[in-house]
């Protein structure tokens, strides 16, 4: 689960991060008092939507009086904002940020993920951070250094020579690194990104950015962090899907996949694409499903005005193949079959699934294995 920067960065505070002075705001008169709050002479005004790229989208934006204050959060407030991880269709702003200028001497990046491979929390640092981190990886990784370890007093002091710090700088820096490792764990996080983490003219480590994302599994123990999910930036079907205990994320492509199973799930994606076709979603109904998850996730697929064909992959092993036939039945009698219908039943109740199917009068096209499923999706979807 993602929260907004302004919420990152309250977290992250409570654990001795230090951050800037910021104020949010939900409209313009909110934007410019909050300039009278935080005092100085320039302020910064950023956008609060779920993506990286707004520095370069213009939702980042440099004030220097109280009317460029107003004239930047009345250009982001109830407009779409356009990132590299939007999409076309971008993200409405419904809150701004208004942060006290800094002072800055030089940007860093600095992330704490968790590493599968090597079963620990991995530390990512480089001396180039800002907007550009992306363009660093491809074109100079010897700036990147990614160290899965433990936060000893050596490893946090070997991060900090490689960004350049000395002095009092890496005493800071190590600071750093244990209060946000600290707040990793207590927090279930799954990535806390600061980009760019700034050292000031006056020698302060301060978290200019800050993204944090929870592992959505451990959220049942993390209640004060749930409170703080901003639905309005969600994708309404992956929430809708959330509540019926359905696995589901929306995809750029035009056929809808239904599947048991997140490995059976990406083969099936990568047989579409194999087809010279994409995906329009991720959608994995679990072992444990019922008939009425099932009509949901069909619900999805049918609404989705962006889907041309539904192929449906189910290797029955707990999940029956009659509950998934029993569930098409009663998603058609509110959401009618739009499109072409592609099934694959295979396993337990493999026979009833098909009978029931058929037995409806329903116009489903058949497939044996996966292959020959992926081509007639394609075809259907053209």
């Amino acid at each position: 689960m993602n929260i907004h920067e302004y919420q990152a960065k309250a977290v992250l505070k409570t654990f001795g991060v230090p951050v800037p002075h910021g104020v949010l705001a939900n409209d313009v008169d909110a934007a410019v008092a909050a300039c009278g709050e935080l005092g100085g002479a320039v302020w910064v005004v950023k956008a609060q939507i779920h993506a990286g790229g707004r520095g370069k989208a213009g939702g980042v934006r440099i004030c220097h009086s109280e009317a460029e204050v107003g004239e930047a959060a009345r250009a982001l407030l109830g407009h779409k904002l356009v990132t590299k991880q939007t999409g076309g269709g971008g993200k409405l702003v419904h809150k701004v940020y208004i942060e006290e200028g800094l002072n800055i001497a030089r940007e860093f990046y600095l992330s704490l993920l968790v590493d599968r491979e090597n079963e620990c929390i991995s530390f990512v640092v480089s001396p180039a951070g800002g907007m550009d981190i992306e363009g660093v990886a491809a074109e100079t990784p010897e700036k990147i250094m990614t160290l899965a370890e433990q936060p000893t007093a050596d490893v946090c002091r070997k991060m900090a020579l490689f960004l350049g710090l000395e002095g009092a700088q890496v005493t800071d820096f190590t600071r750093l690194i244990e209060s946000l490792h600290t707040a990793f764990q207590s927090k279930d996080a799954s990535m806390i990104e600061l980009n760019p983490l700034v050292l000031t003219a006056e020698e302060q480590l301060i978290a200019l950015d800050a993204k944090f994302i929870v592992d959505d599994n451990a959220l049942y123990r993390q209640a004060a962090l749930l409170d703080l999910r901003d639905f309005s930036e969600e994708e309404p079907r992956e929430t809708e899907a959330a509540e019926f205990g359905l696995n589901y994320i929306a995809l750029d492509g035009n056929i809808g996949c239904m599947v048991n199973g997140a490995g059976l799930a990406m083969a099936t994606m990568d047989m579409i694409q194999i087809k010279g076709a994409q995906a329009a979603n991720f959608l994995d109904v679990g072992g444990g499903v019922t008939v009425d998850a099932v009509c949901e996730a069909f619900k999805l697929l049918f609404s989705d005005a962006h889907v041309k064909a539904v192929l449906v992959n189910i290797f029955g092993g707990i999940v029956r193949c009659d509950i998934i036939a029993n569930g098409l039945l009663e998603a058609i009698k509110t959401h009618p079959m739009r499109v072409p219908v592609v099934m694959r039943l295979v396993g337990t109740n493999e026979k009833e699934g098909r009978k029931i199917v058929k037995d409806a009068g329903l116009d489903v096209r058949w497939a044996d294995d996966l292959d020959q499923a992926a081509s007639m999706a394609a075809q259907a979807a053209c």
